[in-house]
């Protein structure tokens, strides 16, 4: 069996977010006095006393709501109800009961999901009375939290925990390949993973910006396991004007810094931008494996010359990142969304890869012998052996007599040819120099 799994549901503005941060003791979802911040079904791994559990922050269920925004969250939370083995309802004392409340409990009784009352905002002794006001929901008794203050948390989660300690824990594999979809507003990220998943499990709208949490996906794919992470559109930092948009920037901007290879995704009926290119600047300045997916290529007229024209114009602009892999694809019919995954395998791969010292040491006689370093100072630059010392980045040391005299131009001579013999395809390559 899976590890239990634990939603957190509630209308809007309940501090179901707040909750989701203090079980996990840091600030994983977005929160703000705003409701309706919360959209997707966002996962994380919980631990309390050496029980392990996934817990799901949802979106504020309005139920029979009108709004477009408003059902698609309410889709995504039903959903998140369905998967999960421990529902807690959370209400809001302060604000009292209310007839959203009553729909949601009415639900959960009607679907015989576990679950548990839990009555927030309870930051003092004088909301007692109030939360036994909720019983009349016919859940069971309530527990008394306050989210943003601590109060009653522990208890809470030990009953969480008593009520999932018979399932079966099943540890995370080992190698898991985490993915981030990364790219501007509204260039198919939630389609991209939506259409792999074969499932909507992100909402999906022609509105710009509706992803605000980075959302981390279980997936399986030919025996490989991945996480992938959908992440909020990255926009110019003078466009954030939002004080929300500023965390959503700053949870994607953590999304890439945790993940071993992010999928880039560009609009290929726009072409490469240059908040494109600041992305992919971002990206590899976190040192992470990068893949630049061109999406929509459905929309864009072509002939038999099309992508090799596109390949010639996006190498032109990023010549810089001329070691990424490209490939073309259509999140919204899938049009090679299994070879983007098969590129991030081998890229992973190249992430990981150690080169042997004595390989490394040839390869250096070599180089130097074909160019040296221009003399600086008076003083001749002697390499004298280099070695590998780390991975995911790649990471090499070279070992000279006057390290400081070497100008970055050398620097970026040595990186080339490390490219040239031995590949390392869409990773970025850290190289230091050390006195001998």
């Amino acid at each position: 069996m899976s590890i239990p799994v634990v939603a957190i549901i509630g209308r809007p503005n309940v501090g179901k977010s707040s909750l989701f941060n203090r079980f996990l003791k840091k600030r994983l979802a977005v929160v703000d006095a705003e409701s309706g911040v919360t959209r997707d079904r966002n996962y994380a791994a919980c631990d309390w006393n050496g029980v392990k559990f996934r817990l799901i922050d949802t979106g504020g269920m309005v139920p029979d709501s009108k709004d477009a925004m408003e059902r698609l969250i309410l889709d995504q939370s039903e959903f998140a109800v369905h998967e999960a083995d421990l529902v807690l309802l959370m209400v809001d004392v302060q604000t009292g009961l209310d007839e959203a409340d009553r729909r949601l409990a009415q639900a959960l009784l009607k679907a015989h999901k576990d679950n548990i009352l839990v009555v927030n905002k309870a930051d003092n002794d004088t909301f007692d009375s109030d939360v036994f006001g909720f019983v009349k929901l016919g859940l069971g008794d309530a527990y008394a939290v306050s989210a943003t203050g601590g109060l009653g948390v522990g208890d809470l989660l030990d009953e969480v925990v008593r009520r999932i300690a018979g399932k079966k824990e099943e540890k995370p594999a080992e190698g898991v390949i985490r993915v981030a979809v990364v790219g501007r507003p509204n260039v198919g990220k939630s389609s991209f993973i939506n259409t792999l998943l074969g499932e909507n499990r992100l909402i999906v709208s022609g509105e710009a910006g509706t992803t605000r949490d980075a959302v981390d996906t279980p997936f399986e794919l030919e025996g490989r396991q991945y996480c992938l992470i959908d992440t909020a559109g990255l926009r110019r930092s003078y466009k954030v004007q939002e004080n929300i948009e500023f965390y959503t920037n700053l949870r994607a901007t953590r999304a890439i810094e945790g993940c071993d290879v992010a999928v880039v995704l560009v609009d290929g009926s726009e072409g490469v931008t240059v908040q494109d290119q600041r992305i992919l600047s971002q990206v590899l300045h976190c040192r992470r494996a990068a893949v630049l997916a061109v999406n929509k290529w459905d929309l864009v007229e072509k002939d038999s010359l099309t992508a090799d024209r596109f390949t010639k114009d996006i190498n032109r602009q990023l010549a810089k990142f001329a070691f990424l892999p490209i490939v073309y694809v259509s999140a919204l019919s899938g049009q090679r969304l299994v070879r983007v995954m098969t590129v991030v395998d081998r890229v992973y791969q190249e992430f990981n890869r150690r080169i042997p010292t004595p390989l490394l040491n040839d390869f250096l006689q070599r180089v130097y012998a074909r160019k040296k370093p221009p003399a600086k100072e008076r003083k001749f630059i002697r390499f004298k052996y280099v070695t590998q010392t780390e991975v995911a980045p790649p990471t090499f040391v070279f070992f000279a007599n006057h390290p400081q005299l070497v100008d970055k131009a050398y620097l970026q001579y040595l990186s080339n040819q490390l490219r040239l013999q031995y590949g390392f395809e869409g990773v970025p390559i850290r190289i230091k120099c050390r006195q001998k």
